[in-house]
C-alpha cells in the first residue's frame, strides 16, 4: 500500500474499522486474519465461520493454507477477529490461535466483534477491554473518513462483491447476445478466409481499441465487446490483453466490465483478467471473486487456476512480474 493509501491505525476500533477497507467489503460470521510485518499490514484473510462442533475440522482444512500465506508475506505478528456472536466465534478463535503460535507466528491480539462492540480474548484490563466490550462506531471513525478521502471502497458484504461483476440480465443481455452470436459467425468466416494470422491480428487491434476507448473514460459497444469476447479464448490474443494488463485502476474498471456483459460461457479470460488487475492493484478479496467466476465459466481455464493457486498460497502479485513470456505461452 502506497503512503498515499496508507491508513492510520493506532487502535482495535481503528483496525476492526479499517478491515473493511482492507478486504473490499464488511465481513459478517467471518475470521479475519491480519498479518503484519513489522507495524505494517502485510496481508488480511477472510474464512466463514465453522459449525462450532466443527471448528477442528475446519482448521485442519483452512489453516496450512493461512499460515503458508502468512510465511509468504514474512509476517511476524498476526491479528485474529471474529465476527460473531461469541458461540460461534469462541471456538474459531480458540482453535486458531495455537495454531499460530505453534507454527511461530506471535499472536498480538484476538478480538470478537459483536454488535458494534469488540471484545479481546487476550487483553484482562477492564480499563482498556471491559468484560461487557467495548464500544464503537466505524461511522464516525477519522479513519473511515480518511479511507474515504485516500481512495479506499467497501461493500455491505461479500455478496454485493460478487454481485458487482454478475453477468447482466434483462434486455442488455439480449443485446449482447444477438451481438455474441453473429460476432461468432464473424470469427469463422475470418479463419476460412485468413486463417489463423487473421484471426489474431484482429484480436490485437481489438484490443488494442478496447484499453485506448477505456483510457478515455468510454466503453466498448456491444458489437465491440462480443467481438473481443468471441476472440479471447485464443491465447496469443488473450496474452496480448494480459500484457498491456496493470494495476491501473481504469484497468480493474475495463475488465469488470467485460466480465460482467461477456456471454456467461465466455467470461474465463476476461475474468481472470479482471483477477490479475485486481491482484496487481491490491484487491484481494475482488481477485478471489473474479477467478471464482473465471472457473464458473471454465472450471479448467489454466490462467484462472494459476490465479486462484497464487491467491491462496498467499504469494505477492511480484511474481508475475513480467508474464506472460514465451514459456508460459506454451502451458497457459
Amino acid at each position: 500500500m502506497s503512503d498515499k493509501h496508507r491508513l492510520p491505525i493506532t487502535s482495535p476500533a481503528d483496525l476492526i474499522t479499517a478491515v473493511p477497507y482492507l478486504l473490499g467489503f464488511h465481513p459478517t460470521d467471518s475470521l479475519v486474519l491480519i498479518g503484519l510485518t513489522g507495524p505494517t499490514v502485510a496481508v488480511a484473510s477472510r474464512t466463514d465461520l465453522p459449525n462450532p462442533a466443527d471448528a477442528v475440522d475446519w482448521a485442519d482444512e483452512v489453516m496450512p493454507q493461512q499460515l503458508r500465506m502468512l510465511h509468504h508475506a514474512d509476517v511476524t505478528a498476526t491479528i485474529v477477529i471474529g465476527y460473531g456472536p461469541a458461540t460461534q466465534v469462541t471456538p474459531a478463535v480458540d482453535t486458531v490461535t495455537p495454531r499460530l503460535h505453534t507454527a511461530g507466528f506471535d499472536v498480538f491480539d484476538a478480538l470478537r466483534v459483536t454488535d458494534r462492540r469488540y471484545f479481546s480474548y487476550l487483553c484482562q484490563n477492564p480499563t482498556c477491554c471491559p468484560i461487557d466490550g467495548m464500544p464503537f462506531d466505524p461511522d464516525r471513525s477519522d479513519l473511515a473518513l480518511h479511507a474515504i478521502v485516500a481512495g479506499h471502497t467497501t461493500l455491505p458484504d461479500r455478496q454485493a462483491l460478487v454481485a458487482s461483476i454478475a453477468p447482466i440480465d434483462g434486455p442488455a443481455r439480449a443485446a449482447v447476445t444477438r451481438a455474441t452470436y453473429q460476432a461468432r459467425a464473424r470469427r469463422r468466416a475470418l479463419a476460412a478466409q485468413g486463417g489463423h494470422g487473421a484471426l489474431i491480428r484482429a484480436g490485437e487491434a481489438i484490443v488494442r481499441e478496447t484499453f485506448t476507448r477505456y483510457a478515455n473514460d468510454q466503453v466498448l459497444t456491444d458489437d465491440e465487446l462480443a467481438w473481443l469476447t468471441v476472440l479471447l479464448p485464443i491465447t496469443a490474443i488473450r496474452d496480448a490483453a494480459w500484457r498491456a494488463t496493470d494495476s491501473q485502476p481504469w484497468h480493474v474498471a475495463l475488465w469488470s466490465d467485460i466480465t460482467r456483459r461477456a456471454q456467461p460461457d465466455l467470461a474465463a479470460p476476461p475474468a481472470s483478467l479482471l483477477a490479475f488487475a485486481a491482484w496487481r492493484s491490491g484487491a484481494g478479496a475482488l481477485a478471489s471473486v473474479a477467478v471464482e467466476r473465471a472457473l464458473q465459466a471454465n472450471p479448467t481455464y489454466s490462467l484462472a487456476q494459476l490465479i486462484d493457486r497464487m491467491l491462496r498460497e498467499g504469494l505477492p502479485p511480484s511474481v508475475l512480474d513480467g508474464w506472460p513470456d514465451q514459456s508460459m505461452r506454451t502451458t497457459l
